[in-house]
């Protein structure tokens, strides 16, 4: 018995999938935008840093993982500039073991990165940038100064100036998709990003991995600073998708409603 309810489960686990995969072919056809999920490690109390903002990897070797299986579904992964100046990080897909996942998507073995400064600020001595396995598209607005495209120019395969003082990311959005053809777009923070994402209306997924850690503080960041919200109306409204538990940590995916 319980064998034959293994079995039927699996088979209705088989249905939703190939059901969300058609939703989302649909989707793909009929939107000009890409699908954006945003992914994060927190802690208990939602921070996503130390009070100084100094960023240290506080998640487990399992939410790294996750992390890299997330990227192997993504067409671009895309970061703001002071997350890329926090350490190593190239926003690349890892391994070989995820290059090869990405193969079985139907994926470049390589993701695009996306980096996004809307003040042209980026320290051009990052890592990512010694790392040329993909190309790099910069996001800025008019804000960067000529000297500091310049030198982005010379850093990047492509910079786009998005807009005058912000950056009007639906239009960025749409431009990823048809010069990039970038259907599924991995955000990976930090919070000025997220809030900026999230109060455009452009997610749809919030992967969250709760970590079993306290940092407290003030000035800590959250995944999502910013402008934020004044109004509970102007909140954005999230349904919980799934939740799994790996050790001390929770593994959830919110769904944004629309």
């Amino acid at each position: 018995m319980a064998t034959e309810r293994n079995q039927k489960r699996l088979r209705s686990d088989r249905v939703r999938i190939h059901e969300g995969e058609l939703k989302m072919a649909r989707w793909f056809k009929s939107s000009p935008l890409p699908f954006v999920f945003v992914n994060f490690a927190i802690t208990a109390d939602g921070k996503i840093a130390f009070a100084n903002r100094t960023f240290i990897p506080f998640g487990s070797p399992r939410d790294r993982e996750h992390m890299l299986e997330l990227r192997a579904t993504a067409d671009a992964v895309m970061s703001g500039a002071r997350t890329v100046d926090s350490g190593r990080v190239t926003l690349g897909p890892g391994g070989e073991k995820y290059r090869q996942l990405r193969r079985r998507h139907g994926l470049t073995e390589y993701n695009l990165r996306v980096i996004v400064s809307g003040s042209g600020s980026i320290n051009p001595n990052a890592h990512i940038f010694k790392k040329r396995f993909s190309p790099i598209v910069i996001l800025t607005t008019q804000r960067a100064d000529e000297r500091a495209l310049k030198q982005l120019r010379t850093l990047a395969d492509e910079v786009k100036i998005c807009g005058a003082k912000e950056i009007n990311f639906r239009k960025t959005l749409a431009w990823l998709r048809e010069r990039w053809d970038v259907k599924r777009l991995l955000s990976e923070g930090g919070g000025e990003l997220t809030d900026a994402l999230f109060r455009a209306g452009l997610v749809h997924e919030l992967h969250l991995t709760i970590c079993p850690r306290i940092f407290g503080g003030r000035t800590a960041p959250t995944l999502a600073d910013g402008e934020g919200v004044l109004k509970l109306a102007d909140a954005a409204r999230l349904r919980l998708k799934s939740q799994k538990r790996t050790g001390d940590e929770l593994f959830l995916i919110y769904e944004a409603r629309r």
